[in-house]
């Protein structure tokens, strides 16, 4: 049986890519899709990894076209062909590949699957590796990456296939290095559900403006993917003598992508290193991915439980860390001692009493605690929260607006991708409590303390202030705090805190003298790449093109 026949697919258009990939049985004709990639850039820092045999290209791409990708590719890698997709319109670009070696072309408007596997076949038999295999066994055939990603799938390996791995794999201890693209809701922040109904209703959002939402994160997301390979590569090739290393293929929604990385268990210090660098470059980058090392293993037979073990942690890190953008497997912190049970019966008390501020306060501090474990389980924490909006809600069955909102906000939590997301789904909850059940209009001192709140804020914003230590500062219960900032300001704590420090960073932006990773410490963020994404937000533009664009301006 010949070796499979790798396939790179390259086209800025995700829906056209979608249909090269379903348009046919692929390993059933002996042709494998091992990447994809939005513009010829991206397809150039992908080859050294993925080593197609065949590139499929578009002619017209943002970036770099298919014209000066098919010369470049041509130029270093004269071993793999290229098939130019093109319309009509776009021939006389076709005519110019030809030129650097380009293997046939197909017109898009007639890309069906008989055409496409005519050239596919006719361009394989260009390839002296592969017409010329046929003695090799179908288990030597299959590619190290198949053979890897069925593993994890839940298959052994085939004693046939023992050899050749461990030919490939040569070194004694293995490590999983895994990246996601970090997911933004529109507009930087989750959607609650008030926002979520409210978007649906919108029928100005048609089809169009959704697939090309999804279209754009699909092509950021495949950019981030090729820069981790890029500058990991690079790292460790500076750092690991000798490593080896394959992607896997993981049928997986999140978007996870694992490289498997074979080294000497003496160098597992150099791998450590490698990876911070490399994570550290990344931020410098903004690039927006979450990267987590597996610990060290030394057999493949525990590929797919130290795969498991690596999805925990990263679904763990998705919802109670997301501003945590590095996990090392190795640096569990020490088991934690277990928190209190929540007295619930108390809290009940308390509600029957109308001791809201009280009963509301101690809730925010354990679930706000309930956040913070290094174990924390997802799960447990959305049930909790559910349980306790059930209480409440019984306790208040009379208002008829909490009992009718209530499975809504069971869904929202279940929904939420992050604990933030979550505690604020309950915080929002707990102040439409507190206004319903008031008896008197707010206090005449609310705007003389949302005075002082304000100054406090101006003058300690670059000091790592959370609702709750401010709520501590001034003697308030942090679910009354939220209720204020809502009632006498127009926007939220957390809003207002991003708005000045946003603003004091532009201003040191503009005046071009400090660098841009200590402007984000100077101003109240710990995490650099988390202080980009929140200015851009605020701004429109990255720091970086801030300045440029303003620079010698104050």
């Amino acid at each position: 049986m010949n070796p499979i026949c790798k396939v790179l697919i390259v086209d800025d258009e995700i829906l056209v890519r979608q249909g090269i990939k379903y348009v046919l049985d692929w390993e059933q004709e002996g042709f494998k899709i091992v990447g994809e990639a939005a513009n010829g850039r991206e397809a150039l820092n992908s080859l050294q990894t993925l080593k197609p045999h065949i590139i499929i290209t578009d002619i017209v791409m943002p970036v770099m076209d298919g014209e000066e990708l098919t010369r470049l590719v041509k130029r270093d890698y004269p071993a793999t062909e290229v098939i130019v997709l093109s319309s009509f319109s776009e021939f006389h670009y076709v005519r110019s590949t030809f030129q650097h070696g380009v293997a046939d072309y197909i017109l898009k408007p007639k890309l069906e699957a008989g055409a496409l596997l005519q050239v596919l076949k006719k361009t394989r038999d260009r390839i002296p590796e592969l017409s010329a295999a046929g003695g090799q066994t179908e288990a030597a055939a299959q590619p190290l990456d198949t053979l890897l990603g069925r593993m994890l799938a839940g298959y052994r390996l085939p004693p046939e296939s023992e050899a050749y791995v461990k030919q490939q794999l040569p070194h004694h201890a293995f490590a999983l290095l895994g990246w996601e693209p970090v997911q933004q809701a529109p507009g930087g922040e989750a959607m609650n559900h008030t926002a979520i109904n409210a978007v649906s209703s919108d029928n100005a959002m048609n089809h169009t403006a959704i697939n090309a939402v999804s279209s754009n994160a699909a092509n950021a997301q495949e950019a981030a993917s090729a820069t981790v390979v890029t500058t990991i590569t690079r790292e460790l090739n500076q750092c690991v003598p000798g490593w080896v290393q394959c992607i896997i293929p993981v049928a997986e929604p999140s978007g996870t992508t694992f490289m498997l990385i074979n080294l000497e268990e003496a160098h597992w210090p150099q791998l450590l290193k490698a990876v911070h660098q490399s994570a550290d470059t990344m931020a410098g980058q903004e690039v927006e991915l979450r990267l987590t090392l597996s610990r060290r293993f030394s057999s493949l037979s525990e590929l797919a439980a130290v795969q498991q073990e690596s999805n925990a942690r990263l679904q763990q890190c998705r919802f109670f860390r997301p501003e945590q953008t590095l996990l090392i497997q190795e640096k569990r912190p020490d088991p934690e001692t277990p928190l209190p049970k929540f007295n619930l019966a108390q809290f009940t008390e308390q509600l029957k009493r109308q001791q809201l501020a009280e009963a509301f306060g101690d809730l925010h501090q354990h679930v706000d605690a309930l956040s913070r474990q290094n174990d924390g389980d997802v799960y447990q924490f959305k049930s909790f929260l559910g349980n306790i909006i059930f209480n409440i809600t019984n306790q208040f069955s009379h208002l008829q607006e909490l009992e009718e909102g209530k499975y809504g906000l069971f869904r929202a939590i279940d929904e939420a991708g992050t604990a933030e997301q979550a505690m604020q789904i309950l915080d929002d909850y707990l102040s439409r409590i507190m206004e319903l059940t008031a008896s008197a209009a707010p206090a005449q001192g609310g705007n003389a303390n949302m005075t002082k709140l304000l100054q406090y804020i101006e003058e300690h914003y670059a000091e790592p202030l959370t609702l709750t230590e401010l709520a501590r500062h001034f003697h308030f219960n942090p679910s009354y705090l939220s209720s204020l900032f809502t009632t006498y300001n127009h926007e939220g704590f957390k809003e207002h805190l991003n708005t000045v420090r946003t603003g004091r960073a532009a201003e040191l932006l503009r005046a071009g003298e400090a660098p841009i990773a200590e402007i984000s410490s100077m101003v109240g963020y710990g995490d650099h790449s988390y202080f980009c994404k929140v200015f851009k937000k605020y701004y429109g533009l990255s720091p970086s093109g801030y300045r440029r664009q303003h620079y010698g301006q104050e």
